[in-house]
């Protein structure tokens, strides 16, 4: 069992508690930080976890053997660099960082200290998306081609935080909350990202986000893609490949749909799972010398450096070259 200690304690980090605290057999959260403690102690009670403020406690607390940031973007680079000095195993919520030089500085801070590093892209764990892939590996779609993604979710405007409207926190419209994920998936599948050209569009600015983003893609290995987002709009999710033999498509969490030359349409609905948990297991088995995290280093700086080359293209109105 791994003794974890989560920073950040807002919405998402709650989030995380409930699904792990009690419930894997593979990590705990014997400690939290947060700068509300007032407003956190009943949940915090309630989990069995005790409050610090400062990071810094944590970090210098013996029994703790990784920490968990669910903290404002920004913060990101500069808690896995200190916390990997501290001899700490790190995960992540997404995004990694906000610049790919930071992701690199934070990825590298842990390989230094030989620390598992793990992102939070539960998405990646979705039934769907582990099908997808393995189509996509199989080679049954023949050449693939394409990819195109589609995340919309809603949570932008139900679940508002303040430092979440600053641009500073969240550049690229959608992009932090749920553009992210689809990045994330494109590399998993089509590798590093070698062109990228976005458009933004805002209805309405302020509390209630009403935007979007359309991004096209030419990858390194020579595939295209296509990415969308809006963030008002209700969830829905959608990661399509495209080959010179057939397509296949992940709908949701537990919906896959192939497509194949000739050959009926083929539809299949897997068994659900907490992708949350499950990556935090995953996560886990890492740290106890078991599997490597399934994200590696370098899908992790691949994803921000096509994720900051998107908030460069929407401010320049230019397609951007990520080398």
């Amino acid at each position: 069992m791994v003794n974890a200690a989560i920073i950040g304690l807002g919405w998402w980090g709650k989030n995380i508690v409930k699904a792990v605290q009690g419930k894997s057999a593979q990590l705990k959260f014997v400690r939290g930080v947060t700068k509300e403690i007032a407003e956190t102690r009943e949940f915090a009670n309630e989990h069995g976890i005790p409050l610090s403020a400062e990071l810094d406690e944590v970090l210098a607390d013996p029994r703790i053997e990784a920490v968990v940031l669910a903290t404002p973007h920004s913060l990101h680079a500069d808690q896995i660099v200190a916390a990997a000095r501290a001899g700490k195993h790190v995960f992540c919520e997404k995004p990694l960082s906000l610049k790919r030089a930071d992701a690199e500085r934070a990825v590298q801070a842990c390989l230094d200290a030989k620390r598992v590093i793990g992102v939070g892209q539960n998405k990646r764990f979705w039934p769907a998306m582990t099908a997808l892939r393995g189509v996509v590996a199989s080679g049954d779609l023949g050449e693939v081609m394409h990819i195109e993604g589609h995340y919309s979710n809603e949570n932008s405007s139900n679940f508002f935080a303040g430092w979440r409207d600053k641009p500073e926190e969240t550049p690229g419209a959608g992009m932090t909350g749920t553009g992210i994920h689809i990045l994330d998936a494109f590399v998993s599948m089509a590798g590093p990202v070698a062109e990228v050209s976005a458009r933004f569009a805002s209805m309405r600015g302020g509390h209630d986000p009403r935007d979007t983003i359309s991004v096209l893609f030419r990858f390194k290995n020579g595939m295209s893609g296509t990415l969308g987002a809006v963030r008002p709009s209700p969830f829905y999710w959608r990661v399509h490949a495209f080959g010179d033999k057939g397509s296949a498509e992940a709908l949701g969490e537990t919906e896959l749909v192939v497509r194949r030359s000739g050959a009926p349409i083929e539809r299949k609905v897997c068994p659900a799972i907490d992708s949350l948990r499950a990556e935090f297991d995953a996560f886990a088995q890492a740290v106890a010398g078991g599997a490597p995290y399934p994200i590696t280093p370098a899908e992790m700086t691949a994803t921000i450096a096509a994720f900051e080359g998107i908030i460069d293209s929407i401010a320049s109105s230019k397609p951007v070259a990520i080398s």
